[in-house]
């Protein structure tokens, strides 16, 4: 049975996601196929973190489209933001967690177009009063890639239940900790 490159690609997300120093041996043992069949698709661990990073990024770029983050009131256009990473979490976790050794012009170019639009985001809510101002946009930013990747990885070791992704992230974006 042939094996797609997405497909082979989503799983290897996943999976370098929890392990991120895995070879090639351990990534194509974990995703189910030979290391033969692995490099086909990727000469080398290189390509293939290029590969998943580039896909990242264009996922993340549609997602971003999707909720549309111009459009209505920013926590509006926060809530969509979340719903729309969910499906590409597993993809965030890599790319947020590699992305400081990445030395791919394209995809830090991609990536910073990404945290731009999330900035603008958070700027745009700040401007209208309806985030708070103590903190800059940049740091909303991060806290929200550490939520999404944080909520990802706890959706994959179990601790909690996928249904609650949305729900936690803008809960705790929009509320903090207080008392709701």
């Amino acid at each position: 049975m042939a094996v797609s490159r997405d497909s082979l690609l989503h799983a290897a997300a996943v999976f370098l996601g929890r392990q991120p120093t895995a070879t090639m041996d351990e990534i194509a043992a974990a995703v189910g196929v030979s290391r033969a069949t692995l490099h086909r698709h990727f000469v080398g661990r290189a390509a293939l973190i290029e590969a998943l990073t580039m896909l990242a990024v264009r996922n993340m770029e549609s997602a971003l489209a999707g909720a549309r983050l111009t459009e209505d009131s920013a926590t509006d256009a926060l809530e969509r933001l979340v719903g729309a990473c969910e499906p590409i979490a597993d993809q965030l976790v890599l790319i947020y967690t590699q992305y400081q050794n990445l030395d791919l012009p394209q995809t830090l170019e991609g990536f910073s177009g990404v945290e731009g639009q999330i900035t603008a985001l958070f700027a745009r809510g700040q401007k209208s009063g309806q985030f708070r101002t103590d903190l800059t946009a940049v740091w909303l930013t991060e806290a929200f890639f550490s939520l999404v990747t944080g909520a990802a990885w706890a959706i994959q070791t179990g601790r909690v239940a996928r249904r609650d992704f949305s729900h936690m992230i803008a809960s705790l974006m929009l509320h903090g900790v207080d008392t709701p």
